[in-house]
């Protein structure tokens, strides 16, 4: 429920954004959206619709969309007795978070574990074949500790919404822009209404200025998706009750080659395939990660 509210606010502020910002606009570039648009709140329910529409369609159907694309098999730790360690950690750690236990997988591949969702109650959390093999059950640990923190933190919820307003505002103003654009290099008033949003032109204008705008949003993504991996991090070394564990974990896999996740879930992997940070990476550079951890240990963690 508290997140259906949250939700719903979050529409609401947007819609109210966007009304304050095109008055801005229109006022700077002396033109009259209502009369280029008609009623431009169609504009933005259409944004609104299609902005958060897809991002939430993408996280409903997040889990089995996992499952389908790294080829991710449910276990219930009756299977062997590495799987049952396995799903019994998951199980304590998820007690430690005060989240219910998600479904555990195991999925063929290079090393990478990951954790998607909808609901922090009703996750999924995987690890590869390659990391099962790769590494110490106490490194092993740290990594599902940091899984269970993105999911406590509700960090798929999370992103979901900020995937979900950078898409509207770059729906809605690649198309005010174009629309502006459009009507100055045809030397129209703004109050002539004789701006063409169907035609070649007026198409080009609103796929430039989307790659555009899309361009900021991708950066802006990028770089809360690193804020989460260092929280989820801390959120491991909180768990575990140290911060050494995750730090051994993070050198471990600074020495894999590890694995690369389908492009919608790259956000959600314990680490990158990039070993270097930059404006685009979904994840911290190892170096920064175990700086951040570090200063965790001399302060948190001080004993």
């Amino acid at each position: 429920m508290k997140r259906i509210i949250i939700f719903t606010a979050i529409n609401f502020a947007v819609l109210i954004m966007l009304s304050i910002t095109t008055s801005i606009v229109a006022s700077l570039f002396g033109a009259n959206l209502e009369e280029l648009f008609g009623d431009y709140s169609n504009l933005a329910a259409f944004s609104l619709v299609f902005g958060f529409g897809g991002a939430m369609i993408s996280l409903l159907i997040s889990k089995p969309m996992a499952k389908w694309t790294t080829g991710a098999q449910t276990i219930t730790g009756d299977e062997g007795e590495r799987e049952r360690w396995l799903v019994s950690t998951i199980e304590d750690l998820a007690r430690r978070a005060n989240v219910k236990m998600p479904e555990v997988a195991i999925y063929p591949g290079a090393p990478n574990a990951f954790a998607t969702g909808a609901f922090k109650n009703s996750a999924l959390v995987a690890v590869s074949t390659g990391i099962l093999d790769g590494m110490r059950r106490d490194e092993l640990r740290a990594v599902l500790g940091h899984e269970i923190s993105h999911v406590a933190n509700g960090d798929m919820v999370t992103m979901c919404l900020a995937q979900g307003v950078l898409n509207v505002f770059v729906l809605f103003f690649s198309r005010v822009a174009a629309t502006i654009v459009g009507n100055a290099m045809n030397g129209n008033s703004s109050r002539s209404r004789s701006s063409d949003r169907s035609g070649i032109a007026y198409y080009f204008l609103v796929r430039l200025f989307e790659m555009a705008l899309g361009l900021i949003a991708a950066i802006m993504t990028c770089w809360f998706s690193r804020k989460r991996e260092f929280a989820a991090d801390a959120g491991s070394a909180r768990l575990l009750g140290s911060p050494s564990p995750m730090i051994a974990a993070l050198r471990r896999l600074d020495d894999m080659s590890t694995g690369k996740l389908p492009d919608s879930m790259q956000a959600f992997g314990i680490a990158s395939p990039k070993r270097s940070e930059s404006l685009f990476a979904t994840h911290p550079s190892i170096e920064r990660r175990i700086e951040a951890l570090q200063n965790l240990q001399f302060g948190d963690f001080t004993r």
